[in-house]
């Protein structure tokens, strides 16, 4: 089937909206990276070496708020659980996270990365959120897709919303944004942008559209959409060990559109934006009756879906 691409418009910046005109009280450039790590010890070298070299980049088209793919710096089809734990590492003591640190703090950045975690007997597919006065906190990715199952144990710390200096961050991996739970009680939480490392992997034909963009970007447009909040998606691209990746990166705006192009499905590339992580807290009216988050009948559903681990918080 013939697949028609988004126009390539390189490095696209667009201008985020104000939460009240006039006043923009986060302004961030936010970067989501798209390249092709590989699994394998005998990569990890070359895969952080290619990380390294893309957060530079990122830097130098001055991102603040930089989100890698899932497991970045591991590759992702491990052949069995041993070789899954050859690769983990502890979190957040580990050389890779403990690497990210330094970073971040050397140029004032906030980094969002993904890596094999080992605590104990356990693994976890575990995106980090550390930023310039350290690190900040994790999430476990709690939905596994197919063969993480194996070797990966489902999170069991929650969704956690981390309050940062440009903004309240939320985190969440790959195949949970096609669940639209995950995304209501982070945003639930008062969170402002979510970032997501994943690693979309072909399925079943058609795996996209005639505009060249599969179903997991729309569901991602979907769920800023619905909860008024921006989004932040990494992909990889590339194959391994016969597997495929999708690309399809992007940020998507509070009103769920792409905020500029979403990336191609084999090029390695850094899609910016500029946005005023403060416009999520506004209110969503799109009629004079109507908003997104007041509409929400919790006299008939609990106000958190029945999650415990946080309150809600006003936007």
């Amino acid at each position: 089937m013939a697949i028609t691409l988004p126009t390539p418009v390189s490095h696209d910046i667009p201008s985020g909206g104000d939460a009240v005109p006039g006043l923009r009280a986060s302004p961030v450039r936010v970067a989501v990276v798209q390249f092709d790590p590989q699994v394998g010890v005998e990569h990890l070298a070359r895969n952080a070496a290619a990380v390294r070299a893309q957060l530079e980049a990122a830097v130098a088209g001055g991102a603040q708020l930089i989100v890698l793919p899932e497991l970045a710096t591991t590759g992702y089809c491990f052949n069995g659980r041993a070789e899954a734990f050859a690769h983990a590492e502890p979190v957040p003591h580990g050389p890779t996270v403990q690497g990210w640190v330094a970073f971040a703090a050397q140029h004032g950045v906030y980094l969002v990365g993904c890596l094999a975690e080992q605590d104990g007997m356990q693994l976890f597919d575990t995106a980090v959120l550390v930023g310039p006065e350290g690190y900040i906190g994790r999430y476990r990715k709690t939905h596994l897709w197919n063969n993480e199952k194996l070797w990966f144990t489902p999170g069991n710390e929650g969704y956690p919303v981390f309050e940062t200096k440009i903004g309240r961050i939320g985190l969440l991996v790959c195949w949970d944004i096609w669940f639209p739970e995950a995304s209501r009680i982070v945003a639930q939480q008062g969170a402002d942008i979510i970032c997501v490392p994943t690693g979309w992997v072909w399925t079943p034909p058609p795996l996209y559209d005639a505009s060249g963009v599969c179903m997991a970007a729309y569901l991602t447009m979907t769920a800023a959409h619905a909860n008024n909040v921006f989004i932040a998606t990494a992909d990889r691209v590339g194959q391994e060990r016969g597997t495929g990746f999708m690309g399809n990166s992007l940020i998507a705006g509070t009103n769920g559109w792409p905020m500029g192009r979403i990336a191609g499905p084999e090029e390695e590339t850094i899609l910016y934006a500029d946005v005023d992580l403060g416009a999520a807290r506004s209110a969503p009216i799109w009629t004079p009756l109507n908003d997104l988050h007041r509409d929400r009948r919790t006299d008939l559903y609990d106000a958190m879906l029945g999650y415990r681990g946080a309150p809600a918080i006003p936007r």
